[in-house]
């Protein structure tokens, strides 16, 4: 019973805690709607594939957002036709390049400024590093969740003068939340879940009334939420069981060597799923215990990779994607932690 009340008290903490972040997300997704022109925001992104995944993690510092809230705005970016080197990452960087982590993280760590930058330049590092593998792939359909996919605007092929398929120039539909299918005319139709029809959506947002404008923002904004909001609620589940199933001493137990240690801090930011906005300090009560590569590792990979970003992820990505991201999350961090231990 002492277990249950534990595991019960940390999933509400949790959910307490990340909630907040997880509605800033959507709401900043949500506002895409009215402040974002999708097409001239593309034509802002560097064609370049590396180019382009170093803006897509440069991004995060403008979207002040947690592991939380960043997968609304990354799967926004998906449906407004972004390269999947932006949205990828996007995802994987806002979590720590955010000006609200790097203030927390200095007030954490004022006495050692040096796990600040590292921090934040090996996020960027490893950010950057993946995206611009992902973006090997031309098309990331096969990657993505079905709803997903069924959102997206089709690839944009290569041919003088081709527009891009399912948007209109004057429109910005495929930004909006909810179910859509391409209909026989090439516009975006929305499938209404209340009756099961299919029904014209305005073709131009900014002409529209604002009460039809605030209408759709908070529709939409209740669509995401509802979607993530439960795969956050499993994953703050799954967090609380395995915090308490697996003794912080066992943890502690194998943190002694170089290695073990990288790898026991690693693990411990995947199982307790604390927002990267407080985590900081949470990694600081360790000082004593780990060494500054270990506690790198912790702040570095737990806001890319943990258990309550995993259910998040999972409502945009297939499982195998989300594998393929902590593997190769996994390994950089440990690559980048190690050499810093031996620099050291």
């Amino acid at each position: 019973m002492t277990q249950f009340k534990t595991a019960f008290t940390i999933f509400l903490s949790l959910i307490v805690e990340a909630f907040p972040f997880l509605l800033l997300g959507v709401m900043l997704s949500s506002a895409l709607l009215f402040l974002v022109d999708e097409r001239r925001l593309l034509g802002l992104i560097p064609k370049q594939p590396l180019l382009g995944a170093l803006a897509g993690s440069a991004i995060g510092f403008l979207f002040p957002v947690c592991e939380c809230g960043n997968v609304p705005v990354a799967r926004r970016f998906l449906l407004q036709g972004f390269p999947p080197s932006v949205a990828v990452g996007f995802l994987l960087a806002a979590p720590t390049i955010n000006p609200v982590v790097i203030w927390s993280t200095w007030t954490a760590f004022r006495g050692q400024p040096e796990v600040v930058v590292l921090r934040m330049l090996f996020s960027l590092i490893i950010a950057t590093g993946i995206a611009w593998i992902f973006s090997a792939q031309a098309d990331l359909r096969p990657l993505l969740q079905p709803g997903i996919v069924r959102l997206m605007p089709k690839p944009e092929r290569e041919k003088p003068g081709r527009k891009l398929e399912g948007l209109d120039p004057e429109s910005s539909n495929l930004l909006a939340g909810g179910n859509f299918l391409i209909g026989a005319s090439g516009k975006p139709m929305r499938l209404d879940e209340s009756s099961w029809e299919m029904t014209q959506i305005p073709q131009d947002i900014a002409k529209q009334p604002w009460s039809a404008r605030v209408r759709l923002f908070f529709d939409n904004a209740l669509q995401e939420l509802r979607e993530l909001g439960g795969m956050l609620i499993i994953g703050s589940a799954i967090a609380a069981i395995i915090q308490v199933g697996m003794p912080r001493d066992l943890i502690l137990a194998v943190g002694t060597g170089p290695v073990t240690s990288i790898l026991a801090m690693m693990l411990l930011g995947a199982v307790v799923s604390i927002c990267s906005t407080v985590d900081a300090f949470f990694a600081l009560s360790f000082a004593s215990t780990f060494t500054s590569a270990s506690l790198l590792a912790f702040l570095v990979f737990g806001p890319m990779i943990d258990i309550k970003s995993v259910g998040l992820m999972l409502s945009v990505f297939k499982a195998r994607t989300i594998a393929y991201l902590l593997v190769l999350a996994a390994q950089l961090t440990f690559v980048l932690t190690f050499l810093y231990h031996t620099i050291d």
